[in-house]
This record gives C-alpha cells, sequence and structure tokens, in this order.
C-alpha cells in the first residue's frame, strides 16, 4: 500500500475521532449546565475578602484588605487578586461579579474537555454513565459559581488529565493555588509516567512541571509575608480527626467516588490509563485528612479532583458488566441527590441574602472608619472602613493569637487599642435577643468574648436580619 492510501485509509478515522470528541465535549457541557444555573446565588464570605483585595489593587492601593492596613495574602491564592483587578474597576462587587463569571466559565470549558476526554476512553456507550453524576453534582455547580478560585482550579486540574508536558504544568499551576493538591499532581504524573513506560529523564521534567509552580510561590510568599504558606493556615487550624470526617463524608456525599468502588479483578480489567487517575485521588483524600478538611460547605477541597474521578470511572464502566454500573450509579446519584436536597436548596439563595444585608448594612457604616467583626467578606463589601478580622484570616497578629478560627482569644487591651467604631456580633439564635449585650448569647466563641469585654462601654445601634440569623451592630457610648 502506498503512503498516499495509508493517509486516505486513516483520514476517516480521524474525521470519525474528531467527531466523537467534540460530541462528548458538548456532553460534558450539557451535563454542566442545569446545576450550575440553579445554585448560581451559592457564594461564601471569603469570596468578597479576595473581592476587597482586588478592588484595592485596582485602586493602586497594593494588596491590601484595607485600605490603611498592611499588604496581606487573606484567602487570596497568590495572583488571583491581581487579575480579578483587571475586571473590577476598583470596586468590590464589580470583581466579586467578574470572580464569579470567571470561575463559572472555566467549568463550564472544563465540564467540555471532560466530556471529550470521556469520549476517546473507549467505545461502549456506558463510559458516559458519569456525566450523569456531573449534572446532579452540587460541589462542582455551586464552587463554580461561589466567587472563589475552585472554578480556575478545577479547570487546570482537569487539563492536567490530558497528560504530557502541558497537562503536568496544568497540575501544577493547580498545586500552587491550591497546596493540598501537590500529592495529587505528584502521585498522577509519576504512575502514569510509569503506566507508559516513559524515560527516566522525561518523568524527571514531568514530576518538575508538577512541582516547582508551588514551590515557587511558597518562595514568593516567602519573601513578600515572611511565610510560604498563605495566611489562613494559621488562621483556620484544623485537625486530624475533622480532616478523617470530612475525607469521609466527601466520599460518600459527592457521589462521583462510589463510581470507583469495585472488586480488584474488575478495576484490573479497565484500561491501564485508569491507574494513575485512581492513584492520584487516593493520594488527594489521604491529603485532605492529614491537612484537616475545611470548614466550608459542600466539599471544597474536593471539586478539583472530582473530573478526575468521573474520567477514571469512565474507564471502569467501559469494561464492567451492566449491572455493576447500575448498581454504582445507583448509590452515586442517591449521595449526589441527598447532597443536593439538604444543602442545595438553602445554599442557592445565600447569594441574595448577603446582598440585601450588604445593602442595609451601607447606611449604617457610612460614618465609621473601624469595624470589628468575624464575618468580615460582607462587612467590607457594605463599607469602606478598615475592617478588624477578628478571626484573623486578613490579620497576620490575629491569625497568630490562641484558639480556632472563630475561637480567637482576641486580648481586650488589643482590640481597645484599635478603638472600632462599630462592632458587628452574630446572635446565636433570633429568639436569644436579649435586652443588653451582656444577656445576649453570641454565635462564635469570640464573639462572646468581645461582648463581655465591651458589654460597659458600647451599645446596640442596629440589628440586621440575614435569612435566619441577626447581626448587632455595636456602637461607642457617649461620653457622659
Amino acid at each position: 500500500m502506498s503512503a498516499e492510501s495509508s493517509r486516505a485509509s486513516r483520514a476517516p478515522t480521524r474525521a470519525l475521532e474528531s467527531r466523537k470528541r467534540i460530541a462528548g465535549a458538548f456532553a460534558g457541557l450539557l451535563a454542566a449546565i442545569p446545576a450550575c444555573a440553579w445554585l448560581w446565588g451559592f457564594s461564601v464570605d471569603d469570596a468578597l475578602i479576595t473581592a476587597r483585595v482586588a478592588a484595592n489593587i485596582g485602586r493602586g492601593l497594593g494588596q491590601r484588605f484595607n485600605p490603611h492596613g498592611p499588604v496581606v495574602d487573606a484567602v487570596t491564592p497568590l495572583g488571583y487578586a491581581h487579575f480579578l483587578a483587571l475586571f473590577g474597576h476598583g470596586d468590590v462587587l464589580a470583581c466579586f461579579l467578574a470572580a464569579r463569571s470567571l470561575g463559572l466559565s472555566a467549568w463550564l470549558v472544563a465540564a467540555a474537555l471532560l466530556g471529550a476526554l470521556i469520549a476517546r476512553a473507549g467505545q461502549s456507550r456506558a463510559r458516559f454513565l458519569p456525566l450523569a453524576a456531573i449534572a446532579l453534582s452540587a460541589p462542582l455547580a455551586a464552587w463554580a459559581g461561589s466567587g472563589m478560585e475552585t472554578g480556575i482550579v478545577t479547570l487546570f486540574a482537569t487539563l492536567g488529565l490530558s497528560g504530557g508536558a502541558g497537562g503536568a504544568l496544568a497540575l501544577g499551576l493547580a498545586a500552587a493555588w491550591r497546596p493540598e493538591l501537590i500529592p495529587f499532581a505528584f502521585v498522577l504524573v509519576v504512575v502514569r509516567a510509569r503506566v507508559e513506560r516513559a524515560a527516566p529523564l522525561r518523568t524527571l521534567a514531568l514530576v518538575a512541571l508538577a512541582t516547582l509552580p508551588s514551590f515557587s510561590v511558597a518562595m514568593i510568599r516567602l519573601m513578600c509575608f515572611g511565610r510560604a504558606v498563605p495566611l489562613a493556615f494559621y488562621a483556620k487550624p484544623s485537625d486530624f480527626e475533622h480532616g478523617l470526617r470530612y475525607a469521609l463524608g466527601g466520599f460518600a456525599f459527592t457521589g462521583l467516588p462510589w463510581l470507583l468502588v469495585a472488586r480488584p479483578r474488575e478495576l484490573g480489567r479497565a484500561a491501564p490509563a485508569a491507574r494513575p487517575l485512581i492513584a492520584a485521588l487516593a493520594a488527594h483524600f489521604f491529603a485532605l485528612v492529614l491537612c484537616g478538611g475545611d470548614w466550608m460547605s459542600l466539599y471544597r477541597l474536593l471539586v478539583p479532583v472530582l473530573p478526575c474521578a468521573a474520567l477514571a470511572a469512565a474507564y471502569l464502566a467501559e469494561r464492567a458488566r451492566p449491572w455493576a454500573n447500575a448498581l454504582r450509579m445507583s448509590l452515586a446519584l442517591l449521595c449526589a441527590l441527598l447532597l443536593a436536597w439538604g444543602l442545595g436548596a438553602p445554599a442557592r439563595r445565600v447569594g441574595a441574602k448577603r446582598a440585601a444585608l450588604i445593602a442595609e448594612a451601607r447606611p449604617l457604616f457610612a460614618r465609621d472608619t473601624r469595624i470589628a467583626a468575624l464575618d468580615v467578606g460582607w462587612v467590607g463589601a457594605a463599607s469602606g472602613a478598615d475592617v478588624i478580622d477578628l478571626a484573623g484570616v486578613t490579620d497576620a497578629e490575629v491569625a497568630f493569637f490562641p484558639g480556632g478560627h472563630t475561637s480567637k482569644r482576641v486580648p481586650r487591651a488589643w482590640l481597645f487599642a484599635h478603638r472600632p467604631t462599630a462592632i458587628v456580633l452574630l446572635v446565636e439564635d433570633k429568639s436569644l435577643l436579649g435586652p443588653s449585650i451582656a444577656e445576649t448569647a453570641f454565635s462564635r466563641a469570640v464573639e462572646q468574648r468581645v461582648a463581655s469585654f465591651v458589654a460597659d462601654d458600647y451599645r446596640v445601634r442596629a440589628t440586621l436580619a440575614h435569612s435566619t440569623q441577626i447581626y448587632v451592630v455595636l456602637e461607642p457610648k457617649p461620653n457622659p
């Protein structure tokens, strides 16, 4: 057969493969869109912290949470706030909307890429079953539009599934923004190189691409902030027990991991390309246990690796018996539905309620210059004043006070030295709102501690309703 005949015979095959990838990408996109539309209203307070830092960068004030405060990394991955500043025009809520839009767009691109990778994973229609779990995934949809960096990190992690030098670099970038992904990136690159029987030098180069970005970011943090790890690592300490509960809960309720529960013989029948994916997922679950998990809803730290679970499940479903696929899918869909039903419905209303809270608070904070609060994200969006952070996620001094994220033992002398013109505290139960500060039970330990400090010197200025929660705004009593 001539070279021209050989090329001609391969052309229809390439065209067919191209059409399959396009159809797969379309299927992945269609699977992701409905849940994203349903959960577009989800957000978290930390996203507004990042937006405020980005707004200050846009105003030429540098990477600061407070206009008159120190340079701080806060909860912001290195470089993310600078990227958002390009879109927000120095406005906090505009930066927040830009972050939400960018995260959602990134996840939709990742979903299309995942669909194309699944299409390439075999010939059986069963390989597309994991997209049904993607369609019901509340964590993927909610965090994509939350305003955090999760959607972009998920795109990098999904690009990393493609393999090669580009895939290794994408994994490295994902791990640079989310350090708990370092074991995932390392194991995926190393095991995939071994399965593909890559030369030692190529393996070393791929490992370097997957790990050097994280090392570089750590060195930049050390030079800029005096710490190689994010400030949130100190402000939000966790523990092994919480990490174990987090990892087990994420496995049970995110749905997709159930698609990988199989007998060793069944796993052995799957394509060799599935082995690196499964090994990397195991490494990530172990990393979550060690790092103590996360305090945010809907298993944020698992979201970037869920596309990896879907692709591995596609390889497994390709060669599995129909009854096994049906059983795994039933478990996955049931658990995903339980999470979506239990947390998805209230989560989708968070953004609208927080926006109403910010609008209501703005006139109350109009004359304040220093506001003390634990939930500093929405407070910072409602006021241009400096915010005294009682949790320490934006304040390096408070971050190292004893106690956890919501139980910092803030000294009385320290608080009064900062002379807050307003203090915002969350009431434990609106039915327990007492006639005075001293008789009111507050939601978090640090707030109860602060209330005991200021009961004689501050009075209630106003109360702010946020869903079923009540915030009390305190102000100094006038001098007699």
